[in-house]
């Protein structure tokens, strides 16, 4: 960024900068939960597959999710001006295979169990955590639009390991010893920096 807070776009595309096969490989290391980030209502639910979803800020609590600029779901987003999160957990792979594309748009939200927030807002069941988010703004970054949610509600049962994406495969998370303590857990949880 420069000084007066403007983003550096021009630097996006500097001499030296390296290919998008290198980025793709050197991106493949990054182990991230699997979300399907969506929006809409009723029949006109949209939502995709994302890795590119994180922690904003506790004061408000927010988070920011990457869309492609100029897809339904971005569109729907701002037409909605809102958007939920799912953080799938370990035996949804098939629901992000599907958010991924690997089925048609209008029978994605066939596979899990969905019920919608107050918002109206798709919310899946058995996610690790979902969130229900109002658009507090966005940003155009290269060819992704980064939206930042205002989380409005939230749903984080803590029986369910995440589902993550490590090397262009899913994996799963090992137990931890705390997990069997909830007053370990618990505490480990609550200091945690967001």
């Amino acid at each position: 960024m420069s000084m007066n807070g403007a983003l550096r776009l021009d630097l996006l595309h500097a001499a030296g900068a390296v290919t998008k096969q290198t980025f793709a490989e050197a991106m493949s290391h990054l182990a991230s939960t699997v979300c399907v980030v969506s929006a809409g209502q009723g029949a006109r639910r949209l939502g995709r597959t994302a890795t590119a979803v994180f922690s904003l800020s506790a004061n408000p609590p927010s988070v920011v999710v990457s869309i492609r600029s100029g897809s339904d779901l971005a569109r729907a987003i701002v037409e909605e001006g809102g958007f939920s999160v799912a953080m799938l957990s370990e035996d949804q792979e098939g629901i992000g295979d599907a958010f991924a594309g690997r089925v048609p748009p209008e029978t994605r939200f066939l596979l899990g169990v969905w019920e919608s927030w107050p918002s109206g807002r798709p919310r899946l069941l058995g996610a690790s955590a979902t969130l229900d988010c109002e658009l507090g703004g966005s940003v155009a970054v290269a060819d992704h639009e980064l939206f930042v949610g205002v989380i409005t509600a939230t749903d984080a049962p803590g029986h369910a390991r995440p589902l993550l994406w490590n090397r262009r495969h899913y994996q799963s998370l090992k137990p931890h010893a705390a997990d069997d303590q909830p007053d370990a857990a618990q505490h480990d949880r609550g200091t945690a920096a967001v």
